[in-house]
């Protein structure tokens, strides 16, 4: 019996550890971040619609993010995290990404610890994208939602965690050159808003 509740007790100080880690890194101040951050101001312009997206972290460290489908209005076919703009009947942000990720991923909201956020990240769509850092107790078997995610995969901590995985790269972007933060995992090219976000959370987590 000694044996068999070792690699429990083990995994509970594991994610006890990676909780203490998340925590200390939400207490580092940081300003918001932008998708013009590398390419000058944002437009006057340019809206702010409120949404939330979930850093979860599984009991091992991964990471969940997905694949968004190639059909949809906002960043067809790229890797995010699982998440959206804020509804009317969302209390929060925070509402919003724990319904989201239900919705998205099928990941039970009873099931996530939310352990704080991160500054907004303001999107070249629009958006006020609030990322809601999470640790996910106990399993957590992935349902792709039909229509909103091609695929449900997750990235280990020691990536997500290291700033030297990151880099900024350039393209050409509706007649100009933009700049955006990369980190490609594998096959999956995280790039964007996603990287810039999981970059400051990176850069936190080793102050």
């Amino acid at each position: 019996m000694i044996g068999a509740a070792a690699p429990r007790i083990a995994a509970a100080f594991a994610q006890d550890e990676l909780r203490a880690r998340l925590l200390a890194a939400l207490a580092v101040p940081t300003p918001p971040t932008s998708d013009f951050d590398m390419n000058g101001r944002a437009p006057a312009d340019l809206g702010a619609r409120p949404a939330g997206v979930l850093a979860a972290f599984l009991p091992d460290g991964a990471l969940i993010l997905t694949k968004r489908a190639s059909g949809l209005r906002h960043h067809p076919g790229q890797i995010a995290l699982p998440g959206g703009k804020v509804d009317p009947g969302d209390a929060d942000v925070v509402a919003a990404a724990l319904r989201e990720a239900r919705e998205e991923v099928g990941l039970d909201p009873a099931t996530v610890e939310v352990l704080g956020t991160l500054p907004p990240h303001r999107t070249v769509t629009g958006f006020a994208m609030t990322p809601v850092v999470a640790l996910v107790r106990g399993a957590f078997v992935p349902v792709p939602e039909a229509g909103e995610v091609d695929e449900v995969f997750t990235v280990p901590f020691a990536h997500v965690a290291d700033p030297a995985r990151y880099r900024l790269e350039r393209r050409l972007w509706r007649g100009g050159w933009r700049s955006y933060h990369v980190a490609p995992f594998g096959p999956y090219y995280i790039f964007g808003a996603t990287a810039r976000v999981l970059f400051a959370l990176a850069r936190r987590l080793a102050a």
